[in-house]
């Protein structure tokens, strides 16, 4: 029996008591809200009318079905006696194929980063851009009209800038270290080639599960524990989507976006074709564009984000919306399918890495001439870092 089939096994019982008890309240509360939205929902999507911020996806035209894929990534540690056994790993899937499609797409689908690092407390920043990174170039070299991004247009940014600052530090230590360093000017281009989708025969979107982001609610004044997608799901209908508008942007304390890549300290053979990437990204990125589809009754409504070449173009507009509803096929997933199914390949990714450090320990103890049990003293697991 697994822990998610006993999820109180090892809880004592007067803690899981106290708890159900707690959820009376949490209850309460959650109902009390819904209520309050339910009650002003016509009133709530009549604002939305009034400001001509809804529209409706036949008013984009019927563009001919798109064929899609979709990337997502993950990474763990496994935090051992003497050392760290690293794994990043992205993987790219193609969605529900159009009956005409005959494009061939080469294998692998999929880039792999496995190491052993010296105990560090930057290895999982540096690891996780390295990952994200890969899954960036990945989708970048796809044949598709639609790639698919599980998460927001931001992340990128976020990752690499932490990454450079402390990759940097660490190249001498770190191996994941080191391939970042060596991979950043492709993962940037790759970045860079998203961020504005030059080709008009090549969609690029990003849809993050879990957003706080509130730019139409605090528009229109919304509750504020309310975030749009939330409120969306329930005001929109069935083959709506919100005009796209700008992503909202960081400000820094002079009001300045705050979006930023330190590139100073690279090396000279590739710094200066980086910096001007990073211009062209952080450029990019404030002319992005976000909007809110809800493709059918079952689905929440999607936080989709896109270039401004894509969102200002109605063709190309309509192409991601056909593509994404062709792909939200089945009310068992919450998400279009081939986002859904990226997300279960590489979540085993965590899940497989004890057994890949199982046989790292094997393979050592054949060729290891001391006491085998310092093999496994060292081998031991202590704990697991995963993230995505």
């Amino acid at each position: 029996m697994s822990a998610n089939d006993s999820p109180f096994a090892d809880l004592p019982a007067a803690l899981v008591e106290e708890v159900l008890g707690q959820t009376v309240e949490v209850a309460t509360q959650l109902l009390k809200s819904l209520q309050q939205v339910g009650s002003g929902r016509e009133q709530l999507r009549q604002a939305l009318v009034a400001r001509k911020l809804i529209l409706s996806e036949s008013s984009l035209g019927y563009p001919p079905a798109p064929t899609t894929c979709a990337a997502d990534g993950s990474y763990a540690i496994e935090r051992l006696l003497t050392t760290d056994m690293v794994a990043a790993a992205a993987v790219a899937v193609e969605g529900l194929t159009p009956p005409s499609e005959k494009r061939h797409w080469e294998l692998p689908r999929h880039k792999t980063f496995v190491a052993a690092e010296a105990h560090g407390e930057d290895t999982a920043t540096v690891l996780r851009a390295v990952m994200l990174g890969e899954e960036l170039d990945l989708v970048r070299k796809s044949p598709h009209d639609l790639v698919l991004l599980d998460g927001t247009l931001t992340l990128p940014i976020i990752y690499f800038n932490q990454a450079l600052n402390k990759a940097l530090e660490t190249s001498g230590q770190l191996r994941c270290a080191k391939a970042f360093l060596d991979r950043c000017e492709a993962y940037l281009e790759a970045y860079h080639e998203l961020l504005h989708s030059p080709r008009s025969d090549k969609q690029y979107a990003a849809l993050p599960k879990y957003s706080t982001r509130r730019e139409i609610g605090r528009e229109l004044g919304w509750p504020d524990g309310h975030d749009d997608r939330g409120m969306l799901t329930l005001l929109l209908n069935p083959g709506e989507l919100t005009k796209p508008r700008d992503l909202e942007q960081p400000r820094n304390e002079r009001g300045e976006v705050g979006w930023h890549l330190a590139t100073a300290h690279l090396p000279s053979s590739i710094r200066g074709h980086v910096a001007e990437l990073a211009t062209d990204v952080i450029a990019a990125l404030q002319k992005a564009r976000i909007f809110y589809y809800k493709p059918h009754p079952w689905l929440p409504a999607l936080r989709v984000e896109v270039a401004a070449g894509i969102a200002d173009n109605s063709h190309r507009l309509a192409t991601v919306v056909q593509g994404l509803k062709q792909q939200c096929a089945t009310p068992s997933m919450l998400e279009p399918y081939p986002i859904y199914l990226a997300d279960r390949t590489v979540k085993a990714l965590a899940r497989a890495l004890p057994a890949f450090r199982q046989v790292t320990t094997q393979r050592i103890s054949e060729q290891y001439t001391g006491d085998i049990g310092e093999v496994f003293f060292a081998m031991h697991g202590y704990r697991s870092d995963a993230g995505r």
